[in-house]
């Protein structure tokens, strides 16, 4: 097959994206009524902002915030993983960072499936925060033993969706037709399934163990457990869902409200309570939580040294909240130590930037061939506007986990986090978020100086 006749990975990206988000849909309806929700509070902001002097600092927009979703799932095996990655990569989709959510007391290990070239992200920047199961962590041998034995007898994917795939990794591509034929099989992958693979026995063991485990070992596949959509302001989102009377989390995930957004904000509903059917003598009726619907809101991304500062605050913020001397998520006060102002992120290497050459720049004549980058933003040539943060943040990820599977505060494990053994799993390594980011900035200042006629130094 010529590889012009392939079907564009981002175009089948879109497809499934939007095919998962109306399977969700009819699966969780009260997830139409979040995209509902989003859509007013979005319009509102942007209608806000076209006639606020303070729009132009705002991170960049596009029609992409009225597609932009991600999801969740957990895996069990190596072999899931491994085939999961190879689904994504038709999908145009790459496995982005580490996180090892163990340290706050949930068995899982992760990566972020998402688009990593500009051009992808900006068509469709749907992302998956796919999670591995670490069975060593269960410390009950034999209960280990007999979880691995159920997952090994499983297969998530359908014959027609490896095949599609192994076509797609031998010529290069999949053709419109086999690329939609795909988006259909893969779908069965992330479907709900009423049925559990255990008897009620087996799963309230793996349960007592921890709520994840089971939702990972009892059940057919791994279940897309949340889709969420982008909100541009959180806290807005947060009340409304009180008001309507949606069962949402007390307090809001992430850093706290600022004039500049860093990083990532999350808040969700809380887990549906779904009748499940076990297997066994007489076929019992259970009870199981585990999907649930979340809500984002996406700031700036933060360079090595801004995350460094970052992480000393959210520490010292826990630490507060630990002694009951902070209300908020993770407290206000630590937080002052953090400049919020587009200019002082800049300066001071906290935040990364796009660049372009500004509207006005040929107004204004040539730039000064030796001038910084600064002097050529003050001057009115140079534009910086932040630099959207693509990805997810561990302490978070493990507060929305616990909120939903109703595990406990205090678990917690010794073993830490082994990205070696992750990536061994996954068939490849993985893209350090931070070196994308750096990559992006650079790219749009040398493309910036060179519009300006200046040389990137």
């Amino acid at each position: 097959m010529n590889h012009s006749t392939h079907q564009d990975p981002d175009e089948i990206r879109s497809r499934f994206s939007q095919a998962l988000s109306a399977m969700y849909k009819a699966e969780v309806p009260l997830y139409g009524e979040l995209l509902g929700l989003v859509a007013k509070i979005n319009s509102d902001v942007s209608r806000r902002n076209a006639v606020s002097s303070r729009g132009s600092d705002q991170p960049i927009q596009s029609s992409r915030l009225d597609v932009e979703r991600h999801g969740a799932i957990r895996l069990g095996t190596s072999t899931e993983l491994s085939n999961m990655r190879r689904l994504f990569a038709v999908m145009g989709m790459e496995p982005v960072g580490y996180y090892d959510l163990s340290t706050a007391g949930v068995p899982v290990h992760a990566t972020a499936f998402r688009p990593i070239r500009e051009e992808s992200l900006e068509r469709n920047p749907f992302r998956v925060f796919t999670s591995l199961l670490r069975l060593e962590l269960i410390d009950d041998l034999d209960l280990r033993r007999r979880a691995a034995d159920i997952l090994a007898r499983r297969q998530i994917f359908t014959e027609r969706c490896l095949a599609l795939i192994d076509r797609a990794e031998s010529a290069g591509g999949l053709s419109p037709v086999e690329a939609d034929e795909l988006v259909d099989e893969a779908l069965h992958t992330f479907r709900w399934h009423g049925e559990a693979t255990v008897d009620i026995e087996t799963y309230q063991e793996l349960r007592a163990a921890h709520p994840l485990i089971a939702d990972v070992v009892c059940f057919k596949g791994p279940h897309v457990n949340h889709l969420t959509p982008r909100v541009l302001d959180i806290d807005s989102a947060q009340r409304a869902m009180h008001y309507r009377g949606i069962r949402a989390k007390d307090s809001i995930e992430g850093p706290p409200r600022r004039r500049c957004p860093i990083l990532l904000r999350q808040t969700s509903f809380l887990a549906l309570n779904e009748p499940i059917r076990f297997v066994g003598p007489g076929a019992t009726d259970g009870r199981h939580t585990a999907r649930f619907g979340e809500i984002e809101q996406r700031g700036c991304a933060l360079t090595r040294k801004g995350r460094k500062l970052y992480d000393v605050l959210l520490s010292h913020a826990r630490s507060q909240q630990s002694t009951g001397k902070a209300g908020h998520v993770v407290g206000e006060s630590p937080f002052d130590d953090f400049p919020d102002d587009w200019a002082t992120l800049r300066r001071e290497g906290l935040a990364y930037f796009r660049y372009s050459a500004s509207t006005a720049a040929t107004d204004l004549g040539q730039a000064p061939l030796a001038a910084s980058v600064e002097s050529l933003i003050e001057g009115g040539w140079l534009d910086a506007r932040p630099l959207t943060y693509e990805d997810f943040l561990p302490v978070s990820a493990a507060g929305i986990f616990r909120s939903n599977l109703g595990a406990m505060e205090e678990t917690s494990y010794e073993a830490g986090g082994s990205q070696r053994v992750f990536e061994a799993a996954l068939g490849r390594a993985v893209n350090d978020e931070i070196e994308l980011y750096e990559s992006a900035q650079a790219v749009s200042l040398a493309q910036a100086l060179s519009d300006l006629g200046l040389r990137y130094r």
